[in-house]
This record gives structure tokens, sequence and C-alpha cells, in this order.
């Protein structure tokens, strides 16, 4: 099972196996990670999953689609590597993936 990292704001790591073919979000709810409130249970309508993508797996992990643009302009602190975790798959490819989270969600 992909292994995937996830960097609280206090610089605090976890690492934790999701599940191939579900999200990250849905892989941080179910280890009970902190920092991802994923209040629209992964439809895509808010912004409260957002997570940094480290530099080394922003090829891996894609480009963010028009529609999760404009969902992360609703997101606290916005960066170029900015993603809604639950738009971000969990495959082989990924596996070993580092996100980070905001210090609070939109």
């Amino acid at each position: 099972m992909p292994k995937i990292t996830f960097i609280d704001h206090t610089g605090e790591a976890r690492t934790v196996e999701g599940e191939t073919g579900a999200t990250v979000m849905e892989t941080a709810i179910r280890h009970g990670v902190p920092g991802i409130d994923a209040e629209c249970g992964g439809a895509c309508a808010c912004a409260t999953c957002h997570v940094y993508v480290d530099d080394a797996w922003l090829a891996a992990t894609g480009t963010p689609s028009s529609m999760e643009e404009d969902m992360l302009d609703f997101a606290f602190d916005v960066r170029p590597n900015s993603r809604l975790s639950c738009q971000i798959r969990v495959t082989a490819e990924v596996d070993g993936l580092v996100v980070s989270t905001p210090e609070r969600q939109a």
C-alpha cells in the first residue's frame, strides 16, 4: 500500500498507508490526520482539505483542474504547490508522497 506523509504546520509528520484508488483526503480522514477538515466529503465543493504538495511530488500528483483551481480561491494561504487533497488519487506512483497542511483551513 502506498505511504503518504502528512506534515502539519508545526512540523510534526505522520506517515500512513493509503488504499490504492482512494484519495489523499480519504486517507487522511481514515487515519485521523489533523488539519484536514473535508467539510464537503470530497466533492470539490469547499477548500477544507487544502494541502501543499512537496515540490518533489508535483509531477506525480498532476495539475489542478479548473474546478479545483476555482475552489482553491477560497483556501487559506494558497501557494503554487497548493492542491485539494480530495483531488489527488492514491496510486503506486505516489508511494512516498509528502504533503503539508496549512496553519488553518478556510
